[in-house]
């Protein structure tokens, strides 16, 4: 018998269409209560899911919280609008070759297994983050310094390419089928808690020294310390195994099996519904985890302290509310969250970047709160369905090239063309409107094309 959990049978969802077949799985331990036990291992696979993707988003949004910092010695100029559309169109490419690395690391994973790959992506991604830490200014090398910011955001995103679905597959395929959103939800709230504490240190080395210090060298200090978090992140890891799932998908996989060939002939429509409903949780997420923070600044004119803080305020209650959404995904079905959750988008966004932009703090964090309450509420659907839609034989390569792919269309572009309507309408809440036509777009798809309802699937 398999590690998971003894009510797999149960689960099985009637009408879904997507019952493979798959004998129950049972769980090995029991709690005293007679309900199925978790084991050792299990806890370890979720630990070690939720820090590494904390440590793979603590690299990836120092660049977003520090954007205002980049525009000013990375892209000097006149026109600040420009060159914090530069700064942007940086941090988009990372989102860029991010379905590269999907590609790469999904089918890396599908072969060799997830554990493996999730070392080679934790160690590129910290590596680059340090990197960024130690560039010279364009003040020092002139256009070298942009250009090896590119590189180093290019090795991020490829290797969060790998990083931000392998983790989510490990744990899934080791979580307790009925808890499936709840532990997944868990290690995606991870991805929050970064922001929050780097948006923190950051603030904390702002206001203990003077601001020519901060922007000469104590910016830097938070990518310097990306390495020791990805050397910790990779030790965790090695303390767990590959579930059972995959040995046993990997047992029976032919000799000329590949991923990738195999991903797009049986899971072509698939991937499409999840490119179109992560892509909407692309776009909040990094509106608010890399966009708000320099956008309360030039649209809300609030101080950069002031911004941080509310945007950490934020992040924290995401990442209360986040595992809250899974464990109602787990009980009502994901799609029933992705419908309830992109109405609340539709409804909220607009009114949720008014007060973001109001230039006053109270209103700029309940304006922020609303928009996560939204969020969470869709998020307790998208996050498991976009690994639980696939099939473990090619479940890491699907999920990648669909996920990246709605990441970089939608998640990376979210910050330049909130910043590009912002200068273009001179409306400051311009960028809310686009989130809600974007739900709106969303819940017709949910509701009017075959998005299955996949709570409980096997295979």
């Amino acid at each position: 018998m398999t590690i998971n959990d003894i009510n797999a049978q149960t689960q099985q969802t009637a009408g879904t269409g997507l019952n493979t077949g798959t004998p129950p799985i049972l769980e090995t331990e029991t709690s005293r209560s007679g309900r199925p036990g978790i084991t050792k291992m299990q806890k370890r696979v979720l630990a070690g899911g939720s820090i590494g993707q904390f440590i793979e988003f603590y690299d990836f949004t120092l660049y977003g919280l520090t954007a205002v910092i980049f525009s000013q010695l990375f892209f000097p100029g006149s026109n600040p609008v420009a060159a914090m559309l530069a700064t942007f169109a940086t941090f988009g490419v990372a989102f860029v070759v991010r379905p590269v690395g999907g590609l790469f690391f999904g089918a890396l994973g599908d072969r060799i297994g997830r554990r493996r790959v999730l070392t080679i992506t934790l160690v590129a991604i910290g590596g680059a983050t340090a990197l960024m830490g130690l560039l010279p200014t364009y003040g020092q090398i002139g256009a070298w310094a942009p250009a090896l910011l590119v590189l180093c955001r290019l090795i991020q995103g490829f290797s969060a390419g790998g990083e931000s679905v392998g983790a989510p597959s490990f744990v899934f395929e080791h979580a307790p089928v009925s808890r499936r959103g709840f532990w997944l939800n868990i290690t995606i709230a991870a991805t929050a808690l970064p922001s929050v504490v780097a948006g923190s240190l950051i603030l904390i080395l702002s206001q203990s020294m003077p601001n020519e210090a901060f922007m000469a060298w104590g910016w830097r200090l938070p990518f310097l310390l990306a390495l020791p978090l990805a050397l910790f992140g990779v030790w965790i890891r090695s303390r767990t195994v590959e579930s059972d799932a995959f040995n046993e998908a990997k047992a029976g996989r032919t000799k000329e099996f590949s991923p990738v060939r195999e991903a797009f002939r049986e899971n072509r429509l698939r991937m499409v519904q999840v490119i179109f409903v992560m892509g909407l949780t692309a776009m909040g997420f990094y509106f608010l985890s890399a966009y708000f923070v320099s956008y309360v600044q030039t649209s809300g004119h609030l101080s950069r302290e002031q911004s941080l803080l509310v945007n950490a305020a934020a992040l924290a209650l995401y990442a209360v509310l986040l595992p809250v959404g899974g464990r109602l995904g787990d009980r009502f079905g994901r799609k029933p969250m992705l419908i309830a959750g992109s109405l609340a988008l539709a409804l909220l966004s607009a009114p949720s970047f008014m007060l973001v932009t109001s230039g006053s703090l109270p209103l700029a964090l309940l304006g922020q709160s609303l928009f996560v309450v939204a969020l969470c509420i869709y998020g307790g659907g998208c996050y498991t369905f976009f690994v639980e839609i696939f099939t473990t034989r090619t479940r890491f390569t699907s999920a990648a090239i669909s996920y990246n792919g709605a990441y970089a269309l939608f998640g990376g572009t979210a910050p330049f063309i909130g910043t590009a309507l912002v200068g273009g309408t001179g409306v400051p809440h311009a960028p809310g409107f686009y989130m809600a036509a974007a739900a709106a777009v969303v819940l017709l798809l949910v509701l009017f094309t075959r998005v299955p309802e996949t709570r409980g699937r096997m295979g």
